[in-house]
């Protein structure tokens, strides 16, 4: 090292990386360069020569690209990552110029650099690039976390994604997984189901769709609130009456106003289809096949099994089926398809220590019990059919049975992943149930649905009976990639402020 660099050297790391950006842009070069043209990433060399014996020399000459991982030997070794993986840089004097040796003092773990030589495996078996020229493209102002405690706190992990992904490689890897598994959803319902993917807006006049509580946000220039999308139920089925296609389908982001959990982000990603001439039956098949096509997406293979946490979750077709009144009579022993009226129902709910609201009908309360005694036992894929008229004001009613809807939800490991219904279509009947959702609001239930008169006129002009049907992405990206927290497989999911801010 020269007197130069050797004053320059500090014991503060930010004030060390600071001081070689300087004798970089010295010694002419940019410390922030453009572009570079590789011709190989660490992951497919691993690949190409992986039967290369140990202590062999090749003259083929590569030129990676990648940011420093670890230096070793005063810049001898230097581990170099991708996004395909990672490959040693040998640098050493007998084969890199002197000039080029003087750059290895201005390099620190985190900068991105290029690197130009042959391969060769070292006698300890460690695939290297040797080094015939080295360049800094980046230099990183800010260190990574300490190598042997990396990035610990979960909460920094996730505000700061861009480190969490360069210092854990199965964050990465869990993130990766989840394009794939979106990918193979849209293949799999555009090439099996004949579906169109479109988009429909985000910015809705009025709340419907789902029943959620939203969020509002204001445009200057109409003068107008607006509810951030819900769901985009009710934009999809006017694209079935406008005749656009006989199967639409929209991967969107929705927003609901509600709590954070392990498996709840106020902004998530779902799907949405819709399948002209379809009924719920129709929607089970594309359930268990969209599950399928998304496993085996990110096995490799067709597979009827998949792990979640130790226990074996069987998906090969068909999955459990059973109504919601069975499922209820099987955890608590109460047939509520044998109670007609509300105030039995409500009394059977009091026995059972259910948390009434006091606004419950008998479809709310068969509903509730589900929740509170059924739901989180539901481990196997199972489909849940039959739901009460009360708490599906968009589904279209049972074809034996007045209370109830051709309604179904989907549950793994006790989590509902997917809803679907045989859609309402007549206009008179929907009108009644939003005016229903309409009373509620207005004695204070939040979530309640509003009355949609434009979708009501889309309705007059004609829906074709129609198979509904919506998935939850993040939670289906749990599943498949063993998470336990919805926060490792978003991006950038919502956090709470810290330190004020």
């Amino acid at each position: 090292m020269t007197a130069e660099k050797a004053a320059q050297v500090s014991s503060d790391p930010f004030e060390s990386r600071r001081n070689k950006r300087q004798l970089i842009e010295k010694s002419g070069a940019n410390p922030f360069g453009y572009d570079y043209k590789r011709t190989a990433r660490a992951g497919d060399l691993q690949k190409k020569y992986e039967n290369l014996e140990s202590g062999v020399e090749t003259e083929d000459q590569v030129s990676v690209a990648g940011r420093i991982m670890a230096v070793r030997n005063s810049g001898m070794f230097i581990d170099l990552q991708d996004t395909s993986g990672r490959i040693q840089v040998f640098c050493h004097k007998d084969t890199l110029p002197a000039e080029q040796m003087e750059k290895l003092d201005t390099l620190d773990i985190g900068d991105i650099i290029d690197a130009t030589g042959t391969i060769r495996r070292t006698p300890r078996g460690e695939l290297s690039v040797r080094c015939l020229e080295i360049n800094v493209l980046t230099k990183a102002l800010h260190p990574l976390p300490e190598k042997y405690h990396g990035l610990s706190d979960i909460e920094q992990r996730y505000r700061q994604r861009y480190i969490d992904l360069i210092v854990n490689p199965e964050s990465a890897e869990t993130l990766r997984k989840r394009t794939k598994i979106i990918q193979a959803i849209r293949n799999y319902i555009i090439e099996d189901w004949d579906g169109m993917e479109v988009e429909t807006p985000m910015l809705h006049p009025i709340m419907g769709g789902a029943s959620a509580k939203p969020f509002v946000t204001h445009h200057n220039a109409l003068g107008s609130d607006f509810y951030l999308r819900v769901a985009p139920e009710l934009y999809l089925k006017r694209l079935i009456v406008g005749g656009l296609s006989d199967c639409v389908f929209e991967i969107n982001r929705c927003f609901r106003n509600e709590g954070i959990s392990p498996k709840h982000n106020p902004e998530f990603t779902s799907i949405e289809l819709y399948k002209a001439y379809g009924d719920y039956e129709d929607m089970i098949r594309l359930t268990e096949g969209v599950v399928q096509a998304a496993a085996a997406a990110i096995s490799g293979e067709e597979t009827n099994t998949i792990t979640y946490q130790g226990t074996e979750l069987n998906i090969g077709s068909p999955w459990n089926r059973k109504t919601m009144c069975e499922l209820v009579e099987e955890h608590t022993g109460v047939d509520f398809m044998t109670i007609d009226n509300d105030a039995d129902a409500i009394a059977k709910a009091k026995e059972l220590k259910l948390p009434l609201q006091g606004h419950e009908t008998w479809g709310h309360v068969v509903a509730l019990a589900f929740e509170e005694k059924v739901e989180d036992k539901l481990i196997q894929p199972t489909h849940v059919t039959d739901f009460p008229l009360a708490v599906s004001p968009l589904a279209k009613n049972h074809r034996s049975d007045p209370r109830l809807t051709e309604r179904f939800e989907s549950y793994v490991n006790g989590w509902e992943i997917a809803n679907a219904f045989t859609e309402l279509n007549d206009p008179v009947e929907q009108r009644l149930r939003f005016e229903d959702q309409v009373k509620a609001r207005e004695a204070g239930d939040e979530e309640a649905q509003m009355l949609d008169e434009d979708f009501i006129t889309a309705l007059e002009i004609g829906l074709p009976p129609t198979g509904g049907w919506g998935m939850g992405i993040d939670r289906l990206c749990m599943i498949l990639t063993d998470s336990t927290n919805i926060r490792d497989v978003i991006n950038f999911p919502t956090l709470k402020k810290i330190h004020g801010e």
